[in-house]
């Protein structure tokens, strides 16, 4: 609002000093309400009130999708709701049964102690793990014919190895699955680094043929899921791929994040089944039927609404596709029959296109609706096939240790620590999706190759 210079009765300029601070004044505080009412409208539309987009959850003491009737609710086991604690052991099923005494007298007036029956008390512990220094002495003996001589081969434990096959086996399983640091096992362990990383890398040009193996059955999978985030090698920057489904994981780490990556597990012969990925070009091209990650599409709705949030046509598209894009999402996990899903999977297919191709006026409606529209061939694919997620939320998960293990180690230091990253994490990822012991797989799995290495 501009100031207008109050005038006199007269038709003279009023030049009173105060009048003129009042007015300034009174503009100031104009200006202020309306910027006050702009952020409660926004608030208020939002449903977040005083908390933003980068408060933690766990800080919000109500979330925004609570149903009403939840929110009055306290937590904590109810009333007469028989609970699911620890389970006692019994003489037979425990492991060890060990009697403890009561020594001494009474605490209190220091009588002399009754025998008043016994307490049990089921504990889980574990052995103390020392790995402890095997000196083997191996016998030899002469040929008395040729004259050769036979000598005995230490158990369980590669040629020349000063680490036997049961602790390396332990390095793999904490370093590549857990996420373990190299450095903080070789402390634990008391083993030298450079030894560690030496018979790393031996294990790993072992089972170097398992990636070429994987890729195979990789591209013969129905359903495929693959993505990618940021490793450097060296100090130089590169990335980690991430080739996965139900029952592989395929772990490849390159300088570059070009199409190539992708043709190289691919390859170049048309493909059955679906590769589900987020909207990054290098797949694209792929030999494959492609199913776009609603994840990812959902954000961008989601960012278009906080950007615009007192746009009421905005408001109401993104309200709407918000909606359905996340019962898309979680429709193929519901306890219902194949025909109620693919019945319902239509359903929503129908009411998707439909907000996409109504009529819009704002751009930023029209540029969300354009990427439906363009690439309708790579969103449906979940419609018709119920074992085809509407999202990729099994390569994100799986390539999280990976970011983690980023930000602790900074990446790997050699092109052949990556080398041997890949092939080791590729294999125990591997073995964890098809047995429940991968630890006692790949023990089992070092035996047999020290004896074919003898």
């Amino acid at each position: 609002m501009k100031y207008q210079i109050p005038r006199s009765r007269n038709s003279g300029i009023n030049t009173c000093l105060e009048c003129w601070d009042k007015q300034q004044q009174i503009n100031r505080l104009e200006e202020e309400i309306k910027g006050l009412k702009a952020k409660l409208r926004y608030r208020e539309e939002s449903g977040q009130k005083p908390f933003g987009s980068s408060t933690p959850s766990s800080r919000i003491p109500v979330k925004a999708n609570s149903a009403e009737e939840n929110q009055a609710k306290k937590g904590g086991g109810k009333a007469g709701h028989q609970g699911h604690g620890r389970k006692a052991a019994s003489a037979e099923t425990a492991n060890r049964v060990q009697e403890i005494t009561v020594e001494g007298n009474c605490p209190d007036c220091g009588s002399q102690l009754q025998r008043n029956g016994q307490r049990q008390r089921t504990v889980r512990e574990i052995r103390a793990v020392e790995p402890e220094r095997i000196l083997y002495q191996l016998e030899r003996r002469q040929c008395s014919g040729c004259a050769r001589i036979v000598q005995a081969k230490a158990p369980a434990v590669l040629p020349r190895s000063e680490i036997g096959n049961q602790l390396l086996s332990e390095l793999i399983i904490n370093h590549y699955l857990h996420g373990i640091p190299l450095g903080r096992l070789c402390e634990k362990y008391g083993l030298n680094i450079g030894t560690a990383i030496q018979m790393l890398h031996r294990v790993g040009g072992i089972f170097s043929g398992i990636i070429p193996a994987l890729i195979q059955q990789y591209r013969q999978s129905e359903v495929r899921h693959a993505d990618e985030t940021s490793w450097r090698t060296d100090g130089s920057g590169g990335y980690a791929w991430l080739f996965t489904t139900a029952d592989l994981s395929l772990f490849l780490y390159r300088n570059t994040r070009s199409a190539k990556v992708a043709r190289e597990v691919l390859g170049e012969e048309p493909l059955e089944g679906v590769l589900v990925v987020d909207r990054y070009n290098a797949y694209n091209k792929a030999p494959v039927q492609l199913q776009y990650c609603y994840a990812h599409l959902m954000r961008e709705v989601e960012d278009l609404l906080k950007e615009f949030a007192d746009n009421k046509e905005i408001e109401a598209f993104c309200s709407t596709m918000i909606s359905l894009l996340a019962e898309a999402m979680h429709l193929r996990a519901k306890a219902i029959t194949d025909q109620q899903y693919y019945e319902r999977a239509k359903s929503l297919k129908a009411e998707i296109m439909a907000a996409v191709n109504a009529s819009a006026t704002h751009l930023g409606i029209r540029r969300i609706q354009d990427i439906f529209r363009n690439n309708e061939h790579r969103l449906y694919h979940w419609v018709s096939n119920r074992a085809v997620p509407a999202e990729n939320n099994r390569a994100e998960r799986e390539l999280r240790p990976t970011v983690i293990a980023r930000k602790v180690s900074f990446g790997s230091q050699s092109e052949a620590g990556a080398k041997t990253r890949e092939v080791l994490q590729s294999l125990i990822q591997t073995i964890k999706k098809r047995t429940d012991n991968p630890s006692r797989w790949l023990k089992r799995f070092s035996i047999n190759i020290a004896l074919i290495h003898r």
